[in-house]
Order: structure tokens, then C-alpha cells, then sequence
């Protein structure tokens, strides 16, 4: 048998780059619903209640999640995970339109794998603290205006307006640090950046819509969730249907993010990649 040569493998081509989509994205689910599902549901079981974690650790888990995801994926396929960041990629950084609905179909998918997992995992507890399966626990699934909560006061503009800023800052910041002409993190850090965002975004942008921030993580999980029992998984706590707003909010936040980037910053930058810092030059170079 012929020695294969290294990156001449059979995950090539589109095909691999979707299966790397869809691992990438089922991995973040899988701690971000997980991470929900064990705050939520667990902690509500536990005396005092609230003993399984809380916001904090919600924003970590997703951060790590982001993290692990694009390592899983980057190589592959780029690690989008987010059908906002694959738009906003071909809108601004020459990725392929003809490969945007395949990697969408796959991390859609991903997320929806995900959340069957966890909804099957979690089946006694979300069971017991929430026998009808209602928007009580609906949170664990999929994001609602003010988290749920009808005394925040947030309808459906202000969780649209919320999820077009906070998808707005994700993208400005993911083209940021992965940027050959910018300042791009070295020694294969841009995932622990890319995570470190998703944490700050959760920390600071989670109160309006609990940050979406991705069609895919959100739409995957819902459906999921629906078809297991959900029955309100479409609405809002006010009973009007919000499925639609986690799709458009951070599709049109993500290209505003790029329109940022670009207009601020990126058209600033030198055309060719700057030499790195201390580097010595090459005799031919002398």
C-alpha cells in the first residue's frame, strides 16, 4: 500500500468540509444547551435551588464550547459554526456563495443532532422540574425575549435590536482576530480568542435575548426541542411567534459587523502581510 502523503487525506473537498461543520457545531451545542439544561433543570432541583451553577458558568460552558468546536473544525472547513459568520464571510472575505447553503444545512443540523442529545441525556430532570415541558425549561433549547422572564419587559424589537448589535460585535471581532493583516493571535490561540468573545458577548449582551448570536444554535435546538414535547417552542412568554427573530437578527447584525470592520478599520490596514515582529531577514532578502 502507497505511503499517503500528509494533507492528502479523504477529508478533502466539500464533503469533508461539511462533516467538519457539523461536528464543530454539534460539539458547541453540546456543552451550551448541556451547560443550560444542568442550570436550569438541575439547579431548579437542587436544595437551595440553584446549585448546579449559574449565569457565569452558562457563559463559560458556551465560550469553551465555541473554543472546542473550532478546534474540531478549523482545519477542515474554517470553523464557521454560525450560518451569520458564513454570510458574513462571503460578503466580505471572498468565501464562496455556492458554499454557503450546504455549510448552513450542516450546522443546522449539527445543533439539532446536539440538542436531541441533551434533550435525551437530561429526559428525568427536565421531566420532574418541569413535567409539561413548557417555556419554563423551554430556555434550555432556545433563547426567548428577556430570557423568559415577562417582567423584563422585552418584546420582539428589542431582542431583533439586541441580536443585530450583539452578532454585530461577534463578527467585527472574529474578522479582527483572524485578519492576516490586522494582528491575528499566533501559536494557534484564534480559538481560545474566538471563545474568549463568545464569553464577554454572554457576560455583557445576555440579558435582552439571551445572545443567540447564531441562527444555527438557536433555529437547530428549537426544532429539537418541538419535536419532543415543546409545544410553545415557536413563541415567546407573551404568546406571539419568535422562532424568525435568532435568524434574522444575527444574519443582519453579522453583516453590519463587517461593514464596521471594513469601513474603520480594514481598509486602513497595509496589502501585505506585515513581517513578524524580530523576524530576520533571509540572505536573498538582504
Amino acid at each position: 500500500m502507497a505511503k499517503r502523503e500528509r494533507g492528502s487525506g479523504r477529508g478533502s473537498g466539500l464533503i469533508g468540509e461539511l462533516s467538519a461543520e457539523f461536528a464543530g457545531t454539534m460539539i458547541l451545542i453540546l456543552f451550551g444547551v448541556g451547560v443550560v439544561a444542568q442550570v436550569v433543570a438541575g439547579g431548579g432541583l437542587t436544595t437551595p435551588p440553584g446549585g448546579l451553577g449559574n449565569h457565569d458558568s452558562i457563559a463559560w460552558a458556551w465560550g469553551l464550547g465555541v473554543t472546542f468546536g473550532v478546534y474540531v473544525a478549523a482545519r477542515l472547513s474554517g470553523a464557521h459554526l454560525n450560518p451569520a459568520v458564513t454570510v458574513t464571510l462571503a460578503a466580505f472575505k471572498g468565501f464562496s456563495w455556492k458554499k454557503v447553503g450546504p455549510y448552513v444545512l450542516a450546522q443546522f443540523l449539527g445543533a439539532f443532532v446536539a440538542a436531541l442529545l441533551v434533550r435525551w441525556n437530561y429526559t428525568e430532570v427536565l421531566g420532574h422540574f418541569d413535567p409539561g415541558h413548557t417555556i419554563k425549561t423551554q430556555t434550555v433549547f432556545s433563547t426567548l425575549p428577556g430570557n423568559g422572564n415577562p417582567a423584563a419587559g422585552v418584546h420582539e424589537w428589542g431582542a431583533f435590536r439586541d441580536q443585530v448589535i450583539g452578532t454585530a460585535i461577534l463578527l467585527m471581532l472574529i474578522l479582527a482576530v483572524t485578519d492576516l493583516l490586522n494582528t491575528p493571535p499566533q501559536a494557534n490561540l484564534g480559538p481560545f480568542i474566538v471563545g474568549l468573545i463568545v464569553v464577554a458577548i454572554g457576560m455583557a449582551w445576555g440579558t435582552d435575548a439571551g445572545y443567540a448570536i447564531n441562527p444555527a444554535r438557536d433555529f437547530g435546538p428549537r426544532l429539537a426541542s418541538y419535536i419532543t414535547g415543546y409545544n410553545t417552542a415557536w413563541r415567546d412568554q407573551w404568546g406571539n411567534f419568535y422562532w424568525y427573530i435568532p435568524i434574522i437578527g444575527p444574519l443582519a447584525g453579522g453583516l453590519l459587523g463587517g461593514v464596521v470592520y471594513k469601513l474603520f478599520v480594514g481598509r486602513f490596514l497595509p496589502t501585505a502581510e506585515p513581517e513578524p515582529a524580530g523576524r530576520t531577514p533571509l540572505p536573498e532578502e538582504s
